[in-house]
């Protein structure tokens, strides 16, 4: 754990300074020795001089606090992640999703990534009821005919009926069950009754199947098969592969519904607006984006569709969570104990000697 900065390791901190947490962060900073690049040396060609020519000497942590600030270098990639010193250990950050940066190269390194989708879950789930109930009761059409002409009101009032449902019986897929779908599927069995699918890798323990009555699907086109509502709720994939493509839309239920609060890029957003269009699709939740900040224009024009601006993790509660969780991170490794949320730990070989105490 020696640094050029004393005995103590030393952080990274890249974004702004901590806002809530202050009480840990001092304790935080007595362990360790913090730096914070400023705004002009977190620029990506100054980041990356910085990093060559050692400026923050060996630390042994990169810190985020925040998503919204930090993210000045751009990715983490094959061309910055060399640069990150071999004293480095853990890279933990704010945010759910892990996008940004090349999780597997930083495995290569030794360096566990962690991020904070615990922190969000609450948040998230809430929002994905949301746009599950506006996909079942055609919200976005409701909310923009009240805002408009009286006539639009009318009309609305008059027409939405035969065409909204109850979520009551009707079937959810879940599209990953991990902390953030579950907590969505757990909320929608007991608030709306409805009937849990869902697909994952990994299949959750039978007491947690238990909890909501879940049925697990080994594929994923035979569940979407029978859902009358789709929440995808699982990571980008490394190789930025889409998982909701033509093919796969063309196996859902006729008539059926799609939330989509993971990532934007995992959706083929042409598709989706023919889905729509065509009538398989006849709502649609969508708070991420293919490409964000723009939001597609054929998608904006279908009243069928409900859009937000990757609003779902946003609540102060959760910024609070993201700040003492990723600090805690860097607290379990830095002092030999196991990382809280680990992203990429199982893709980590390294030898026992180079590690020291640090469990990986």
């Amino acid at each position: 754990m020696a640094s050029t900065s004393g005995s103590k390791p030393i952080v990274l901190h890249i974004g702004d300074p901590v806002k809530w947490n202050t009480a840990f962060y001092d304790i935080f900073s007595k362990d360790f020795t913090v730096l914070r690049p400023s705004l002009e040396e977190r620029q990506r060609d100054a980041f990356m001089k910085g990093l060559k020519e050692g400026k923050w000497g060996n630390f042994s942590a990169i810190f985020r606090p925040f998503w919204n600030t930090g993210g000045e270098m751009g990715r983490w990639d094959k061309e910055m992640i060399p640069l990150i010193p071999k004293s480095c250990k853990i890279f933990a950050s704010a945010g759910a999703g892990f996008d940004w940066a090349d999780v597997d190269i930083l495995a290569e390194r030794g360096i566990v990534y962690c991020n904070s989708a615990l922190a969000s879950t609450e948040a998230v789930a809430d929002f994905a009821i949301f746009l599950i109930l506006a996909t079942f009761r055609n919200l976005n059409w409701c909310t923009t005919a009240a805002r408009s002409s009286a006539t639009d009101f009318t009309y609305c009032h008059q027409n939405t009926a035969a065409l909204s449902h109850n979520p009551r019986g009707n079937n959810l897929g879940v599209i990953g069950l991990g902390n953030i779908g579950f907590e969505i599927a757990r909320k929608a069995y007991l608030a709306f009754g409805m009937k849990i699918k869902y697909f994952d890798v990994i299949r959750k323990s039978k007491s947690k199947e238990a909890e909501i009555e879940a049925e697990f699907f080994t594929d994923v086109d035979a569940m979407l098969a029978i859902s009358d509502c789709v929440v995808l709720a699982t990571p980008a994939s490394p190789d930025g592969r889409k998982l909701i493509t033509k093919e796969r839309l063309s196996k859902m239920k006729k008539g059926s519904r799609f939330v989509n609060i993971a990532r934007g890029v995992l959706v083929d957003e042409e598709a989706l607006a023919d889905a729509v269009e065509d009538g398989t699709l006849v709502g649609v939740g969508l708070d991420v984006h293919e490409n964000e900040p723009k939001v597609s224009e054929r998608l904006k024009r279908l009243r069928e569709v409900n859009l937000t601006a990757h609003n779902a993790g946003g609540t102060l509660e959760t910024h609070i969570g993201f700040e003492e969780l990723a600090m805690r991170n860097i607290d379990a490794v830095l002092k030999g104990k196991e990382p809280l949320t680990p992203v990429n730990k199982h893709l980590i070989i390294v030898p026992a000697s180079k590690i020291g105490k640090v469990k990986l």
